[in-house]
């Protein structure tokens, strides 16, 4: 069975730039360890891309924070995450979750078992999002979330993201 890493939005923005959290900037060096125990063809990744205009969008109307700007230093992943991944493997996503990362892993299963693992932030927003979007699409593969590769806006929204992926079907490990 091939198991593949999905490491989510682990952008500069998210970490220390302008939704920064003290919670991101810790869980960095667990997931470049988890990523390095991966094989580098097994690890994928999302950006959050917006564009300059963002606070004009719907999304920007609910969270009127310029971040993860197309082009910009915040929209880079992290330079300690940034060169353990493909540019091949990354996907950049407009919203939440990725619609486009989730086929490409259903053609991936299609052709061999998979087992999917996420990271990365942020597990309330991002995470949930794009594990719920793989479950729907992968029913019967098993997926999981390492909460310690994690971190959400709060930690109690890490946690309770947590609980409703368990009640999906979306496990700790």
């Amino acid at each position: 069975m091939r198991r593949i890493l999905i490491v989510i939005d682990m952008q500069n923005d998210f970490i220390d730039g302008t939704l920064g959290t003290k919670e991101a900037q810790a869980i960095v060096p667990a997931v470049v360890r988890k990523i390095k125990s991966y094989r580098a063809a097994d690890v994928y990744a999302t950006r959050d891309t917006h564009p300059e205009n963002y606070l004009e969008t719907q999304e920007g109307k609910y969270l009127p924070v310029k971040h993860c700007i197309r082009g910009t230093e915040g929209w880079q992943l992290c330079a300690s995450v940034a060169p353990l991944i493909s540019l091949d493997h990354i996907f950049d996503k407009p919203t939440f979750g990725s619609v486009q990362l989730a086929e490409a892993v259903k053609v991936m299963a299609e052709k061999e078992p998979l087992e999917i693992e996420l990271v990365g932030l942020c597990t309330d927003i991002c995470v949930v999002s794009n594990a719920l979007i793989l479950k729907d699409m992968l029913p019967e593969t098993k997926i999981s979330v390492d909460p310690a590769c994690c971190a959400g806006v709060t930690p109690e929204k890490h946690e309770a993201a947590l609980e409703t992926m368990r009640s999906c079907q979306i496990q700790g490990i």
